[in-house]
């Protein structure tokens, strides 16, 4: 742990907060349809997609009616992306002349991308056309990106509405997600990467010869990079043009991509805090609820950054102390570009956000560093989270914690005006439920049949569990990285993290708009002295408890199994 480390780690976060409350302040206005600096140039183009698909923008929806809308439309375009997959071999743009994607690996990464997961069980380098890549793969990272903020939006629509029947329209919040927000900042931040290095041209892949084995060409993967690297970051998707992903020097070749593309990865989930502050007309709370965001972030960042900067209790009389001639710690697994401080900062934003993206491969981290990385996921992604995801994710926290918080005062529990009863509670649990259910069931599946789970793993012990935990953590929190070491394009683990990232997505989505529905239904109540207030420090603290306690007791089983038992034996001597 150095003084330069902790340097970069306060820019980050002075970054962040310079920029998130005027873009959330800006996201409030774009989803509310108020007029804005980009009105003139994208109410055209806006009016004109509503009027080629025929949708009425003046008509609100029904809770019902806009997750009937939501779902018809991610599986007709999962349809879609399925198809372009099996018949690249058909289509333009495919200089390399790749094969068609086999059908179960096909399934896989249209789910993936789909459900804003972006789980790679493939080297995309060698087996996705550029169209593919584009057409298939970047429009869902635009899309399932819009998705997200209209389902945070929806449910914020119902805290702040009185007496509505209604939540907005899925249609109209989806496309000003993608014209008004992503697109914009998308067309900013693609020539920066650019201009940095990282590659944007269509041209076949270059075979050189090297120096020492000039006989043996080596292939060099480039393509439509930068593009796909700006949404792939601000989206929180994380699916990568290389296998590398941001560990390639193409996809993150400076110091400064690396920080700008973090950035991206908060920005939208961080704003989103603002925007809920000023839609719900409580600043304060929205600040609360960043406040313990951000706690738990710092405390991720922390751990992390110092379980990989101790030695190596195995290498003896080995000097792995922080000097000028090395970085000291566990570098394993890390590019010497970046170093301990920001991979281990990258490898908390990527899995605090649901997006997937690394840096440096977790799988190479220390047990205790691993543990944290997976454990952000695990939390359920609400430390800032996907865009969108990560605020209807805590907003389901709220509501629980202001449940608690009512039973500890004995009065009915009341959130922004709002009194929480049963049906309410009871949507915020099966929302948190459905979690650990499907990562649970299909990790003890897996674990328990040789032939479909363990075949493909390459560890053993406590570390081949946490690689299998992870993937399927991974998937149904819709974040998309992975340990490595287990192989899982194969037809068990295709098909079963195919289902884990829908149910992890959609399944989800359900009781959570069924919840905004029916706070948007009741009447607003004016505070009383046994009310909660929900924008203090107290109520941060509170929150955060909720979130911890929640993980900790449904999680805590298992990884005392997998990467505690690993810390354990790693010091007594024991590897895997």
């Amino acid at each position: 742990m150095t003084a330069n480390g902790w340097l970069q780690f306060l820019i980050f976060i002075a970054l962040l907060l310079a920029l998130m409350r005027p873009l959330g302040l800006y996201m409030a206005r774009v989803l509310e349809g108020e007029r804005t600096f980009l009105t003139p140039l994208f109410r055209p183009i806006e009016r004109l997609i509503y009027r080629v698909c025929g949708i009425r923008s003046d008509e609100e929806m029904t809770w019902r009616e806009y997750t009937v809308a939501l779902l018809l439309f991610s599986f007709v375009s999962m349809l879609l992306t399925y198809l372009i997959e099996r018949v690249q071999h058909f289509l333009p743009w495919n200089p390399q002349h790749l094969a068609g994607v086999a059908p179960d690996l096909a399934w896989n990464t249209a789910a993936s991308f789909t459900t804003n997961t972006n789980w790679q069980s493939y080297t995309p380098e060698t087996t996705m056309s550029y169209f593919t890549q584009m057409a298939g793969l970047a429009y869902h990272n635009f899309l399932s990106g819009a998705i997200g903020i209209a389902v945070a939006v929806a449910l914020v629509r119902g805290i702040a509405r009185k007496e509505s029947k209604t939540i907005g329209n899925f249609w109209v919040d989806a496309t000003r997600a993608t014209l008004y927000i992503l697109l914009p900042i998308c067309l900013i931040f693609a020539p920066i990467l650019i201009q940095q290095g990282v590659v944007q041209n269509m041209k076949p892949y270059t075979a050189a010869a090297p120096l020492e084995q000039p006989n043996q060409p080596q292939t060099i993967a480039q393509g439509p990079v930068a593009s796909q690297e700006a949404i792939k970051m601000l989206g929180t998707n994380g699916g990568g043009f290389f296998n590398a992903n941001s560990a390639h020097p193409f996809e993150n070749p400076t110091p400064l991509t690396n920080l700008l593309e973090m950035f991206a990865i908060f920005l939208i989930p961080a704003g989103l805090t603002v925007t809920l502050g000023k839609m719900s007309g409580s600043p304060g709370h929205g600040w609360a609820v960043f406040a313990c965001m951000a706690a738990l972030f710092i405390a991720g960042f922390v751990t992390v950054y110092w379980a990989e900067s101790q030695p190596n209790p195995i290498l003896h009389g080995i000097n792995q102390h922080v000097s000028a001639l090395q970085s000291g710690g566990n570098m394993e697994g890390k590019d010497v570009r970046f170093g301990i401080s920001q991979s281990s900062l990258f490898a908390t934003v990527t899995t605090d956000a649901s997006c997937g993206a690394v840096n440096s491969m977790h799988d190479s981290f220390t047990p205790l560093g691993g543990m944290v990385v997976l454990a952000n996921i695990m939390l359920g992604e609400v430390v800032f989270g996907g865009v969108g995801a990560g605020l209807y994710g805590i907003l389901i926290y709220v509501v629980l914690a202001v449940f608690i918080a009512g039973l500890m005062v004995g009065r009915t529990p009341e959130y922004l005006g709002k009194k929480i009863e049963s049906y309410d509670v009871k949507m915020a649990m099966l929302y948190v439920l459905i979690f650990p259910l499907i990562i649970l069931g299909l990790t003890a599946v897996s674990v328990l049949s040789p032939q479909m789970g363990l075949s493909s793993l390459n560890n053993n012990g406590p570390h081949g569990l946490s690689e299998i935990l992870y993937a399927f953590t991974s998937g149904a929190g819709n974040n998309g990285s992975a340990f490595m070491g287990l192989n899982a394009n194969t037809h068990w683990y295709n098909l079963s993290l195919g289902f884990t990232m829908l149910i992890g997505r959609f399944l989800m989505m359900i009781p959570m708009l069924a919840l905004a529905g029916n706070l948007a239904q009741k009447k607003s109540v004016p505070p009383s002295p046994g009310t909660f207030p929900v924008n203090t420090g107290l109520f941060t603290v509170l929150l955060s408890g909720v979130i911890l306690i929640v993980g900790a007791l449904t999680f805590f089983p298992v990884l005392s199994l997998g990467p505690i038992l690993e810390h354990l034996l790693l010091h007594a001597g024991q590897l895997f």
